[in-house]
């Protein structure tokens, strides 16, 4: 089961690593928009904290959250990357069969057909779209929503002649024209410089009353997410649960998009939350969501985001 679900991974990041490993890195220099959101102080305290070549990772407990950060520096040797599965597939799963160093649950799907609801580019190629999942356009309740829905944001990897550059943008975001699109992880919604809840059909109102709500976004729950810095960094964040208060515990993603801009983050994107947030660093993985019981859930999931060493 395993070698199956191995060979079913769109590992495209072997092609990528030599491509980059040839090239002149340096750090990106994309002007980012200054965040909007008030950097007001987070009760956080960081409990732990271990760095490696160009990799830092910490700990923070934030309110009811224990919360989970790695930083990859701008100029270091290391390649941020996603990959995609056929069904799904373990965290652990995509680590074994790229190889990757560190890594995030990716983007979202749909748990019933295993089809994706985000967007998946590799290589310039689209090889995860949500126009293709039945159940998704055949809803009619979602038919309202479903142009913005294709238009949600996405971390972008781009090559612009010898650097690599990192945005985050919505996903008919015109390509600056220096640049080729290389790889593009979708989720939703953009947190930073804006929380776009409305804009990128997760929220609705009707006459002043909150009447769609996919991802109880005010309610506390495992939050995975990326972002950027003003230098160029990538933080990547998981926030989860604490097994003593299973329900109530975790980051609102208000919260969340809050915390970001406190570590730095001037473009932040929400990822795929709940049963799938996710992160693994130094051999270990940690999970965000936990049962009444109090144990860890672990779920498969459809893409993640990678970090691996050129």
């Amino acid at each position: 089961m395993v070698k199956s679900r191995r060979r079913s991974l769109w590992l495209f990041g072997l092609a990528l690593w030599l491509c980059y490993a040839c090239s002149i890195r340096t750090p990106p220099t994309q002007q980012l928009t200054p965040a909007v959101v008030p950097l007001q102080a987070v009760s956080s305290k960081a409990e732990s904290v271990t760095f490696s070549t160009g990799l830092a990772y910490r700990q923070y407990t934030i309110e009811q959250s224990l919360v989970h950060v790695l930083q990859v520096a701008a100029d270091a040797p290391l390649i941020l990357y996603p990959a995609v599965a056929d069904t799904t597939a373990s965290l652990a799963e995509f680590v074994e069969s790229t190889g990757a160093i560190a890594a995030v649950n990716g983007g979202f799907f749909d748990p019933v057909n295993q089809q994706t609801t985000s967007y998946v580019v590799l290589q310039g190629e689209v090889v995860a779209d949500p126009r293709l999942n039945e159940r998704l356009v055949g809803n009619p309740d979602l038919t309202p929503y479903l142009d913005r829905i294709f238009r949600r944001s996405e971390f972008r990897q781009y090559q612009c002649g010898q650097a690599v550059q990192y945005d985050i943008a919505p996903h008919d975001a015109v390509i600056p024209s220096s640049c080729q699109l290389v790889s593009a992880l979708g989720g939703g919604p953009q947190l930073l410089p804006t929380l776009r809840l409305v804009e990128e059909a997760f929220a609705d109102y009707a006459d002043g009353e909150l009447v769609r709500d996919a991802l109880g976004s005010a309610q506390p729950n495992a939050r995975t997410a990326v972002g950027i810095t003003s230098t160029g960094d990538v933080v990547l964040v998981m926030a989860a649960q604490t097994p003593d208060t299973p329900i109530g515990s975790g980051l609102s993603l208000p919260a969340l998009a809050e915390f970001m801009a406190t570590l730095g983050a001037v473009k932040a994107l929400n990822l795929d939350g709940g049963s799938s947030s996710s992160l693994f660093y130094a051999g270990q993985i940690h999970y965000g969501k936990v049962a009444e019981s109090g144990t860890r859930i672990e779920r498969p999931v459809k893409s993640a985001l990678l970090v691996l060493e050129e």
